[in-house]
């Protein structure tokens, strides 16, 4: 009897909140959302929603219940902008999301509809964590918009690797992963990689967009393209992942024997050059992660302790082989300009000391983009920023003129003056802009003083009137230059509109070409290989056409040569027949003549 009254009290009470979320279905009418009324045209609807959106969006209004409204306001615009969706409910109340059914029939199971997309178990209940709200609290922290994907997450993408999410309501693989999604993005977030999550229920567009068709999906971003992770979703696995979007080519395995060879390469290169030693194997990801970040401005090297011939370089540099150590060297080879040392290093304490170093004393100016990081356009009076410009010849070893440039450089203390120099050979016109008279530094180097007016190249400098031989009188003048500059900045007199610098280090065009086309293969190759079919089917598609249009022609062809062939041969046949019908007769009347 205990068992009998049991069992009609949970019916009771499921009954009781089936009716319970009917009726909240029943109660949603887009139309009270947006304050609009059922005549309202598509541009009030669309006027309504901005203005709603902007008002409840959840970054911006910081009520309890302000990201329930956003949705609500985003479901009602979802039904209103579309016409059809817009007369489906006029209709029949619902959005008709389920198509193929007879009207009568959706009518009918309309309120069943409506609890299975609405219903969810919430806290006053059984406390399943069905509903996305409630169930991933850290999710919220890296929910993505089609805007906010497009304008932030793809440029950055170009300084670090993304991991991105695919989640959606009533997702029990979502629940399944959440407890290891969680560890890794507490792990992969502290070194550097950002993370993003995507409700496809409410991101529709931005799901669609990444090519998600199910839920959990989980993708990877870099540089602005897309892969997929198809693995079985455990901490080792995404490590890999994402170690794998990286390039290969982002650190150098440095040893003994090329050590050398890899620090020397900062004259051709224009780069500082950054050594890593730690006594694991393997490039660490940290490491890797800072590679990608700045690998337009410094080369990267990796230096297992634990091989051959290490202790030698060790000693050399004076490092710690039982604690990771990083070098940052310059212009010169044998002595770091900067080092950090410590077990467990923080990202942010890594980056603050690659942004410190991320030029060289004396960098070459090889093109506008650098021109324009090296010597700031003037913003004030109070951010005045000078460079010193080194016109001089392009030369295999370091010249007399530059060493000296260099040490003057690295004895420099003022934070409103930068170094560098220019080979006037490769920059002809903007060397000749700078110098008064170019017959009189012909074959030497000079030195110019310049500030930037404007971003289309207007300047104030002045010249050295002697040419820069590096001596200690040369040394002398262009420092009491600069002290005159510092009280006086009418000092730079000449006035001049500098033309842009060609880009010496941009790849010739057949070599662009050849790195586009093997990016191309690579991304055919990793689309073939690594993607799943539905993703393949456009391109499958694409090729299955091309395939049956070509051999559909050759067929085609064939069949039309044998038509040809067919017609082309009666004729002759009878030319035939008429040769054999005149020669009979004449073969058949000589024995007549012997009788």
């Amino acid at each position: 009897m205990e068992v009998k009254k049991l069992s009609i009290s949970w019916q009771f009470l499921i009954v009781l909140v089936l009716i319970l979320q009917i009726l909240s279905a029943l109660d949603f009418d887009p139309y009270r959302v947006l304050g609009v009324s059922r005549t309202a045209s598509q541009a009030d609807i669309k006027k309504a929603y901005k203005k709603l959106a902007r008002e409840w969006h959840p970054d911006k209004n910081k009520d309890p219940g302000a990201e329930d409204k956003f949705i609500q306001i985003s479901k009602a615009y979802e039904i209103l902008s579309n016409e059809e969706k817009r007369s489906h409910y006029d209709h029949y109340g619902d959005a008709g999301e389920n198509q193929g059914y007879q009207k009568q029939q959706q009518q009918r199971e309309y309120h069943f509809r409506h609890f299975h997309e609405n219903f969810y178990f919430d806290e006053s209940f059984f406390h399943f964590p069905f509903n996305s709200e409630r169930r991933d609290s850290i999710d919220e922290k890296y929910l993505l918009h089609f805007s906010h994907y497009v304008n932030e997450v793809v440029p950055d993408s170009f300084k670090k690797p993304y991991l991105i999410k695919i989640t959606s309501d009533w997702c029990f693989s979502c629940i399944h992963i959440e407890p290891v999604w969680k560890e890794v993005v507490q792990e992969l977030e502290g070194l550097g990689v950002g993370i993003g999550v995507v409700h496809a229920g409410y991101e529709r567009r931005l799901a669609h967009h990444l090519g998600a068709h199910s839920t959990p999906s989980i993708l990877g971003i870099i540089n602005g393209k897309i892969s997929f992770f198809h693995n079985a979703v455990v901490r080792e696995n995404l490590r890999q992942f994402v170690e794998s979007l990286l390039p290969g080519n982002l650190v150098e395995k440095v040893t003994n024997k090329n050590y050398v060879r890899f620090l020397s390469g900062w004259q051709q290169e224009n780069k500082p050059h950054v050594l890593l030693f730690d006594q694991m194997p393997a490039v660490p990801l940290l490491y890797k992660l800072t590679a990608f970040a700045y690998k337009d401005y410094l080369s990267f090297g990796y230096v297992y302790v634990g091989l051959r011939g290490a202790e030698e370089m060790a000693r050399q540099y004076n490092v710690n082989v039982y604690t990771p150590t990083i070098l940052i060297f310059k212009e010169h080879i044998h002595k770091p300009a900067d080092v950090i040392q410590a077990r467990g290093v923080k990202k942010q304490v890594i980056d603050d000391f690659i942004t410190q170093n991320k030029y060289l004393l004396a960098a070459r100016l090889t093109s506008q983009k650098v021109f324009h990081e090296l010597c700031p356009v003037k913003r004030s009076h109070r951010q005045r920023k000078y460079c010193v410009v080194l016109l001089t010849a392009e030369a295999t070893k370091l010249s007399q003129p530059f060493e000296a440039f260099l040490s003057f450089a690295l004895a420099n203390t003022q934070d409103t003056v930068r170094f560098v120099h220019v080979y006037s050979n490769r920059q002809q016109e903007f060397a000749d802009t700078l110098l008064p008279d170019s017959n009189a530094f012909q074959g030497k180097s000079a030195v110019s003083i310049l500030e930037r007016r404007n971003t289309a190249g207007r300047v104030v400098y002045k010249t050295l009137e002697d040419p820069w031989t590096g001596s200690e009188s040369d040394k002398f003048i262009l420092l009491g230059y600069l002290d005159q500059l510092r009280k006086d900045p009418a000092l730079l007199s000449s006035e001049a509109v500098l033309p842009d610098l060609t880009d010496e280090l941009a790849p010739i065009f057949l070599l662009r070409w050849l790195y586009s086309a093997s990016d191309y293969i690579s991304d055919c190759w990793d689309s073939i290989f690594h993607n799943n079919w539905r993703e393949m089917m456009p391109l499958l598609s694409l090729v299955f056409s091309a395939l049956f249009i070509l051999f559909g022609t050759v067929i085609i062809q064939a069949f039309s040569d044998s038509n040809d062939e067919r017609e082309s041969n009666p004729p002759d046949k009878e030319e035939a027949h008429a040769k054999t019908g005149k020669t009979e007769p004449s073969f058949t009347k000589e024995p007549s003549r012997l009788l």
